[in-house]
């Protein structure tokens, strides 16, 4: 039942990107710079931040949310697929800008999700 659970959650994690990706992207004039999907990412990574402590013990709850609609709401498939499209159109600088960009802005907002997750878990909730 669990597995059947985790199938809703990222089929919902993945409507969500879409709408959220597609939104972002129209709300700005379609610019060159993925700008929906660098949101998603940096969305993704500060929930997860913040669940795993909250959600340490496990669980349903922990799998449907983390690996269900956490895993079909991050996209870094798409993410390496722009920027070695950005990278083929001669876009090197932006292609490099929005992987730099990603992964800097992804590791601060896991580690700010993290931080508030242990916060309200907790002492002793989540990663050492």
């Amino acid at each position: 039942m669990t597995v059947l659970w985790i199938a809703l959650g990222s089929a919902l994690g993945g409507v969500l990107r879409y709408l959220l990706g597609t939104a972002v992207q129209s709300g700005l004039g379609e610019p060159a710079f993925p700008w929906g999907t660098w949101l998603v990412n940096v969305l993704g990574c500060a929930a997860i931040g913040l669940l795993t402590p909250v959600l340490a013990k496990g669980g349903t709850g922990s799998a449907v949310l983390i690996v269900g609609v956490l895993g079909g709401f991050t996209t870094f498939s798409a993410f390496s697929m722009q920027t070695v499209e950005l990278a083929a159109a001669g876009r090197w600088d932006l292609g490099f800008g929005y992987a730099a960009a990603s992964l800097t802005a992804c590791l601060v907002a896991t580690t700010a999700g993290l931080w508030c997750g242990r916060w309200l878990a907790g002492p002793g909730a989540g990663l050492a």
